[in-house]
C-alpha cells in the first residue's frame, strides 16, 4: 500500500471510529455539546478581555457570569408571564378540543353533502385512523419524556455539568487549538489551517446571525400577536422565534398553530386573517430583509441542508444532535466544497494541462464574500 493509501485508510478508521464512539455515547453528550456551543460563543468576548490584559481565567469567569446573568434576567421577567399563560391554556385545553370537535363535525357534513356515501366513509376511516396514530404518538412522547431517566440526568447535566465544562474549554481555548494544530499532518498542516479558517468562517457567520434573527423574530410574533388579542401570544411568539432556526418549516409551523389558535378562539374570519397577515408579513421581513442582511449568502449553507443536518443528526444524537447539527453542517460543507474545487481542477474533471495547473485550496479571504462568481450561487 502506498502512503498516499495508507494515509487515507489511517484518517477514514479515525473518523469511522469517532462518529461510532459519539453515537454510542449519545445519552450523555448534551452538557458537553451545549458546553462546546456556549464556550464557542463566548471566546470572542474572552478573547476582548485578554486583550485588555485580563488573565483568560478570569475573563472566562467574567464572560460566563455574565452569560448567565443575562439568561436569569430574561427568565425573571418572562418566566412569570408564561407561566401564567400555560397555566392558562391547560385551563382552557378542554374548551379548545371542543371548539375543534365543533368545527370539525362542521366541516365532515359539508364533506357528507357534496361527497358519495362510499368516498365519505373511506374519508372518515383515513382522518380516524391518522388522528388516532397521532395521538398515540404524542401520549408516548409525552410519557417518555417524563418518565425517562435519561430526560431527568440530561437536565441535571445541564444544570451543573455544563458551566462547569463551558469554564474548562473558555479557559483552555487557545492551548486546545495550539495542540490541536501540532497534531495535524505537516505536509498537509496549511491547507487545513485554510479549511478550519473557512469553518470558523461559515459557523461564526450563521450562528450569530441567525441567533439574532431569532431574536429579532421572537420580539416580533410576541408584541404582534399579543396587540392583535390572540391568547397565549407572548408564549406563541417566543416559540415561533426559536422555532425559526430551523428555515422555513419553523415559521409554517409556528404559523399553523397561531391560525389554528385563533379559529378556536375568534368567531370572525376577519380577526383569524389578521393573525394569517402577520405571520405572512413575519416570513417576508425575515426572508428578504433580516436573513439576507444578518446571515447572507457568505455563510455557504443552504436552508435545505441546514434542514436535512437538523433532522438526521437530531434523530441520531437527539437532544445533543440539534445542538451540533450546524457545526458539523458547516464542517462537512467546507470539505465537500474544498473536494468539488480539487475535483473541478484535476485530471479526473479535464485531462487538459491548463486545468490541472490550477489546483489549489480556496484562499481563506473568500470565505466572507458574499456572492460567488456565479450571479446565483447554491451553496452546500
Amino acid at each position: 500500500m502506498s502512503p498516499a493509501a495508507q494515509r487515507g485508510a489511517f484518517w477514514a478508521a479515525g473518523l469511522v471510529l469517532c462518529g461510532f464512539a459519539l453515537y454510542l455515547l449519545d445519552a450523555i453528550l448534551l452538557p458537553f455539546a451545549a458546553g462546546f456551543a456556549i464556550a464557542y460563543s463566548l471566546d470572542p468576548l474572552v478573547g476582548q478581555l485578554e486583550r485588555l490584559r485580563v488573565p483568560r481565567g478570569v475573563g472566562a469567569l467574567i464572560a460566563l457570569f455574565a452569560f448567565a446573568l443575562a439568561i436569569a434576567l430574561v427568565l425573571l421577567v418572562l418566566v412569570p408571564v408564561i407561566e401564567s399563560q400555560i397555566g392558562e391554556l391547560i385551563r382552557r385545553f378542554p374548551r379548545f378540543l371542543e371548539a375543534a370537535r365543533r368545527d370539525l363535525t362542521a366541516l365532515m357534513g359539508i364533506l357528507q353533502e357534496r361527497l358519495s356515501p362510499q368516498d365519505f366513509a373511506q374519508l372518515r376511516d383515513a382522518a380516524t385512523a391518522r388522528l388516532g396514530d397521532a395521538f398515540a404518538w404524542l401520549s408516548q412522547l409525552l410519557q417518555r419524556m417524563l418518565t425517562s431517566s435519561i430526560a431527568f440526568f440530561n437536565l441535571l447535566s445541564l444544570v451543573f455539568i455544563t458551566p462547569v465544562v463551558a469554564f474548562f474549554l473558555l479557559r483552555d481555548w487557545r492551548r486546545i487549538v495550539r495542540r490541536v494544530d501540532s497534531w495535524l499532518p505537516r505536509p498537509y498542516v496549511e491547507t487545513v489551517r485554510e479549511q478550519a479558517a473557512l469553518v470558523d468562517a461559515t459557523l461564526a457567520g450563521f450562528i450569530r446571525g441567525q441567533a439574532t434573527v431569532c431574536l429579532l423574530m421572537a420580539a416580533y410574533y410576541a408584541a404582534a400577536l399579543s396587540l392583535a388579542g390572540l391568547d397565549f401570544g407572548l408564549v406563541l411568539g417566543l416559540l415561533v422565534g426559536f422555532l425559526i432556526f430551523i428555515p422555513f418549516l419553523g415559521g409554517a409551523i409556528g404559523g399553523g398553530l397561531a391560525i389554528l389558535l385563533a379559529i378556536t378562539q375568534f368567531d370572525s374570519w376577519a380577526a383569524v386573517a389578521v393573525i394569517a397577515a402577520i405571520f405572512a408579513a413575519g416570513q417576508a421581513i425575515e426572508g428578504n430583509l433580516l436573513t439576507p442582511k444578518l446571515v447572507g449568502d457568505r455563510v455557504h449553507l443552504h436552508p435545505v441542508w441546514v434542514i436535512f443536518a437538523l433532522l438526521a443528526f437530531g434523530d441520531l444524537f437527539g437532544l445533543a444532535g440539534l445542538l451540533v447539527a450546524v457545526p458539523a453542517a458547516a464542517i462537512i460543507g467546507v470539505l465537500m466544497r474544498f473536494a468539488l474545487q480539487r475535483y473541478l481542477a484535476s485530471p479526473l474533471y479535464d485531462p487538459g494541462p491548463a486545468r490541472a495547473e490550477t489546483a489549489g485550496p480556496e484562499p481563506v479571504r473568500e470565505a466572507r464574500s458574499v456572492r460567488s462568481r456565479d450571479d446565483e450561487p447554491v451553496h452546500l
